[in-house]
């Protein structure tokens, strides 16, 4: 094909000066039939783009193969199919073409859907199935104290779904547990995780030289669910800017006013209804509900594995005089662990287990870290509630009450409750809130026989909002 300038020239010579084809032949020394072609054809804009051609994708075969294909990309490699099981499988459906027609697709299929799709997507346009993983830290109150819990965040920026698990600590064994919970509460594996630099996945940050570490266990756990992991340069939490900002949006929407937590299984069922609840709105940039943007997105999750992933970590410990070794920074009491030269210590999430040399169990029980709370400064509240004492009811610290001291300050008559209010403080001076509820009858009755007008018998035996009513 001649280029467009020589055709421009030819369509010069033969339109504007009318020269015959045989005096375009002669004065540019082309071929008869190509001047003829170019001055007198209509030079039509043609698409340069082949079209794939065969019964692969003529027909029903290619889109079968597809499917099986894209199925088995969620899967390690040594489940998927080979290309010889799809040719057969293909047969047993009536396939009547060549092996070798089977493995040209398959060949076409994988350049342009696997690993070269990926890298050509912008960074800023969020793939599917790439999670940014981070913690926040959440204030909850536990048996009537704050307690500070670590809340493992992942999200989804493509959906801009979100999914948290509380954890107390940011150990390893918390975030290889929380990574696992919440590969089970979604359902999947995100085919890329992208992190910040953790210590507990993290064993040397990235320089201008090397790229970043991993620790062994984190590599372990890594292959065990076949996600990639893109670790952020160091102070540069803009690079997973989504997570960084869907930690402030759970803190600020679920943990404005500290939560109530029994336990860390109870608030962890709360927060994924309260999140699975909050995909009921639109993207912030896609005017979808991001419900339905997660459901698209869930189908490029990777499968889960079939056999599960024990997180456990066993580290050496030495023991004492007193039978007392150190865990978390705190000296643990261990019977008979005198007895050996050391221990072992084999540590889940939340427990504990302490071994001896020969395999015995010597005691098993929570970490330390799950008791560490902070008591609610009530003096200082009460003190504001005397000069208020309408307030108590409306009060974000109301409902952190004990039962029994909640029943004896909730009364109409607001003299009342201030009395009560000062009573109370002055005897917080000399005990606890939790030992004023649960020695309520002997501290309390001893100055006022009957607060409630009624049998202390007669209180106990009543539901909490009967008591309520009746106060």
């Amino acid at each position: 094909m001649l280029a467009m300038s020589d055709i421009n020239c030819i369509k010069h010579l033969r339109n504007k000066k009318g020269l015959s084809i045989t005096k375009i032949k002669e004065t540019l020394g082309i071929n008869w039939r190509t001047a003829k072609k170019y001055a007198d054809g209509d030079q039509l804009p043609e698409s340069q783009i082949k079209q794939s051609k065969g019964m692969m994708y003529t027909e029903k075969w290619g889109e079968i193969v597809s499917d099986w294909l894209f199925e088995d990309s969620k899967l390690k490699k040594k489940l998927r199919r080979t290309k010889k099981q799809i040719f057969n499988e293909l047969q047993n459906l009536g396939f009547k073409g060549s092996y070798r027609t089977v493995c040209y697709f398959i060949s076409d299929w994988e350049n342009s859907h696997n690993e070269g799709m990926d890298k050509g997507h912008d960074r800023l346009e969020h793939p599917p199935s790439e999670a940014q993983v981070d913690f926040g830290i959440m204030e909850v109150v536990k048996d009537g104290e704050f307690m500070d819990i670590h809340v493992l965040v992942m999200s989804y920026p493509y959906s801009n779904a979100a999914f948290a698990v509380p954890l107390p600590s940011e150990n390893q064994e918390c975030f290889l547990q929380g990574l696992k919970t919440l590969f089970n509460q979604i359902g999947g594996v995100p085919r890329k995780i992208r992190i910040d630099n953790l210590t507990p996945a993290v064993k040397k940050v990235r320089s201008k030289t090397e790229e970043a570490k991993l620790t062994d266990a984190f590599i372990q756990f890594q292959n065990h669910y076949s996600f990639e992991v893109q670790v952020c340069n160091p102070r540069k939490g803009n690079e997973k800017g989504n997570v960084e900002n869907k930690v402030g949006y759970i803190r600020y929407n679920f943990f404005t006013t500290s939560p109530i937590m029994y336990n860390f299984e109870e608030l962890k069922d709360t927060l994924r209804v309260q999140l699975q609840k909050d995909r009921q709105r639109l993207h912030y940039e896609k005017e979808v509900l991001i419900e339905d943007l997660w459901k698209i997105e869930k189908s490029f999750l990777l499968e889960l594995p079939t056999e599960d992933y024990p997180v456990f970590k066993e580290v050496e410990a030495k023991v004492n005089k007193y039978n007392e070794a150190k865990l978390d920074n705190t000296l643990i009491h261990i019977p008979k662990a005198a007895n050996y030269p050391f221990i072992y210590f084999v540590l889940s999430w939340d427990k504990f287990k302490a071994v001896s040399p020969e395999g015995d169990i010597l005691l098993e029980d929570f970490r330390p870290y799950m008791n560490k709370k902070r008591a609610i400064p009530w003096v200082s509240v009460f003190k504001d509630w005397i000069r208020k004492p309408r307030v108590v009811s409306y009060s974000r610290y109301q409902k952190y009450l004990p039962g029994r001291v909640n029943d004896y300050l909730m009364v109409e008559d607001l003299v009342v409750r201030k009395e009560r209010l000062i009573e109370l403080v002055n005897l917080l001076v000399t005990h606890d809130m939790k030992r004023i509820n649960e020695e309520f009858y002997d501290l309390i009755s001893g100055k006022n026989e009957n607060p409630f007008g009624l049998d202390w018998s007669q209180y106990d035996s009543l539901a909490p909002i009967e008591r309520s009513e009746k106060s």
